[in-house]
């Protein structure tokens, strides 16, 4: 019912720079907060990025100062711009979004399919 698609991935040489993008799809009624998660391969997912309806933010302190997340509300789409890459920031990155669907009262979390980004020389 509710889908979200990531896109933007992809290598970049370290200090280079990518952007992320996340559009939600489907039967929406309200989103109350969109987010980027990643995970490398043995190590678990973690919070990279967060912004809620009002506009706050909340990084995680290995990206502060290098990402910056925002959302197009009238395109239902969240964007994560990452600067000055590093090879740490390889992962698959994965877009989360809370939303309250058409036709429930509740809100439901939803995840993406995932992007890989490979930041490497």
């Amino acid at each position: 019912q509710v889908q979200l698609v990531e896109s933007g991935g992809g290598l970049v040489q370290p200090g280079g720079s990518l952007r992320l993008s996340c559009a939600a799809s489907g039967s929406i009624s309200r989103i109350n907060a969109m987010g980027w998660y990643r995970q490398a391969p043995g190590n678990p997912r973690e919070l990279v990025a967060r912004i809620i309806s009002g506009g706050g933010t909340r990084y995680a302190d290995s990206v502060k100062g290098r990402f910056t997340i925002s959302r197009d509300n009238a395109k239902n789409t969240v964007y994560l711009q990452m600067n000055s890459l590093k090879p740490e920031d390889t992962a698959v990155y994965y877009c989360n979004a809370d939303i309250n669907p058409w036709g429930g009262p509740y809100q439901r979390t939803y995840w993406g399919q995932g992007t890989q980004v490979t930041v490497s020389s």
